[in-house]
């Protein structure tokens, strides 16, 4: 993926602010949210969690201050998400529109959106108390359909429910009647969530500097059958036709109910929707690269450990079995 282009250095979080923490719903964070407790403790920083994350916060649940989504988002200063791009992704929908930044311990698998390792996180923690970090600013979707309002930092999916036809949908762009498009899914991306669902039907890989909006239809049967790239500021309308099954919404990947035929769909993108805290942004660019190219190999991840030398893997062995999540 190409490199993020980020703006001028933010100042981090003061002694005595809040530091909110965002947690993976199944892996052990326990190593990761004592490292987080014991800092905040030496800089007389309070941690934030949310109240729906209590038990997954360990045996130190106690020393963090639990709230609900709304007093999470308006008074954390920073968060830090452990988890994968999900979770972080979750973290962005959290304080969307709020310019809180939000830093990412990866703990999944690929991780293009998180920047750090777990093993990395003390120096990085050292560096947003220095104010020592950019922020990458990212866009958003937001969506407007029947029963639905959401925030997508990825991507919104019209998908084929299994057995109930294909997707069929008018597809109006600042109201603009463009075509329709008929296949298995409908897939609107931000530059961030084209190396996800879109890249994987076939769409482009758009700069995460980049104002733009990806449509990429999946598995066409007829009508639009290319990727369509537009500009952020042009309105996306997705009207389901009579020939259309009931496909199911997702947002970010979490499903969110069928969709009736005849339901209009409207997504706009929003800009400066979200902060990204990078401490590398070249070296985070090279690595993303790297994992994308990986994605191409028809290899599974064991197979691709045999491609690296037997010296190297004994030396990393060691440290991953630390890391690896339970």
């Amino acid at each position: 993926m190409p490199e993020a282009v980020t703006p001028a250095p933010s100042a981090g979080p003061r002694a005595g602010k809040r530091l909110g923490l965002v947690v993976h719903p199944t892996r052990d964070v326990t190593a990761q949210v004592s490292l987080v407790l014991d800092w905040a403790r030496g800089h007389g920083d309070e941690v934030l969690g949310l109240r729906s994350d209590a038990v997954r916060l360990g045996a130190r649940r106690d020393e963090v201050v639990l709230v609900g989504e709304e007093e999470f988002a308006r008074t954390a200063d920073a968060v830090v998400s452990l988890g994968g791009d999900g979770t972080m992704l979750g973290a962005l929908r959290l304080v969307v529109g709020r310019r809180i930044p939000v830093l990412g311990v990866n703990l999944g698998h690929l991780g293009f959106l998180v920047e750090l390792e777990p093993r990395e996180l003390p120096a990085a923690l050292a560096r947003i108390t220095a104010g020592d970090f950019t922020v990458e600013p990212h866009l958003c979707l937001r969506l407007s359909a029947p029963g639905h309002e959401a925030v997508a930092f990825n991507d919104v999916a019209l998908a084929r429910t299994p057995g109930r036809g294909a997707v069929v949908a008018a597809l109006s762009v600042a109201d603009q009647r463009i075509g329709y498009l008929r296949g298995d899914a409908v897939v609107l991306a931000t530059p961030t969530g084209s190396t996800a669902y879109s890249y994987a039907a076939g769409g482009p890989v758009v700069s995460p500097g980049a104002d733009a909006l990806v449509v990429t239809p999946v598995a066409p049967m007829s009508g639009i059958g290319r990727p369509i790239v537009l500009g952020v500021d042009e309105p996306v309308r997705l009207e389901l036709l009579e020939s259309s099954g009931p496909p199911v919404l997702e947002v970010d990947g979490i499903a969110s109910g069928e969709l009736a035929v005849g339901s209009v769909v409207e997504v706009r993108a929003e800009r400066d929707a979200g902060h990204v805290i990078r401490l590398d942004s070249g070296h985070h660019g090279r690595r993303s690269r790297v994992k994308l190219s990986l994605l191409d190999l028809p290899l599974l991840p064991d197979e691709m450990l045999e491609l690296v030398p037997e010296g190297v893997r004994r030396h990393e062995a060691p440290r991953n079995a630390e890391e690896r999540p339970r």
